[in-house]
């Protein structure tokens, strides 16, 4: 049985918008039965790809995290367009965006939510087998490294904290999990 939601919404209102999030701020009814406000970042669906070569590594891609100030190694990653509902072409793209690969096939692994207290981004985690160099097509705000590693160094560095970004340790370790890791 799923729990009735115990929040009332009275009312909502955007207090903040870039390119990339908006922040709402809502008026509510607390599950205490008190009045009270709950800010939310909103972000357009995003993609984690976990892109294998024929050696069976995995592609991580390394930068400086501004928001942390510091190095962070994580799968590929990348958010939808505004309006775009094919998440698989929004993989594709942040893949080559990235990398500079193509792959050609595609499994969706599953989805999760990320810091779902404050924010409504659902990370959708795909498998990309097939790969192909192309060239890179990094963003202005990108200087992105790619590393290929055997698939259990990945399991390794998500287990003892070489890699921290929360999509990228769910998705290493749920297709670990689900696939036996090969």
């Amino acid at each position: 049985m799923i729990p009735q939601n115990p929040w009332t919404t009275l009312a909502s209102k955007t207090v903040y918008t870039n390119p990339w999030v908006k922040v709402r701020e809502d008026d509510v009814v607390r599950p205490d039965g008190q009045r009270g406000i709950y800010s939310v970042v909103e972000i357009r669906p995003s993609v984690g790809v976990l892109a294998f070569n024929e050696k069976g590594e995995i592609a991580l891609v390394g930068q400086w995290r501004y928001t942390l100030g510091r190095y962070s190694w994580e799968i590929v990653r990348g958010g939808s367009m505004e309006g775009e509902s094919d998440l698989v072409s929004a993989a594709r793209r942040e893949l080559r965006e990235e990398t500079g690969y193509e792959a050609a096939d595609w499994s969706l692994l599953g989805t999760v939510d990320v810091n779902n207290g404050i924010t409504n981004d659902v990370q959708n985690l795909f498998v990309a087998r097939g790969v192909a160099f192309h060239g890179a097509r990094q963003e202005a705000e990108e200087e992105i490294a790619t590393r290929w590693v055997p698939f259990a160094e990945a399991v390794r560095m998500a287990l003892d904290g070489r890699i921290t970004e929360v999509c990228s340790v769910a998705g290493i370790l749920r297709y670990a999990t689900l696939a036996g890791g090969h």
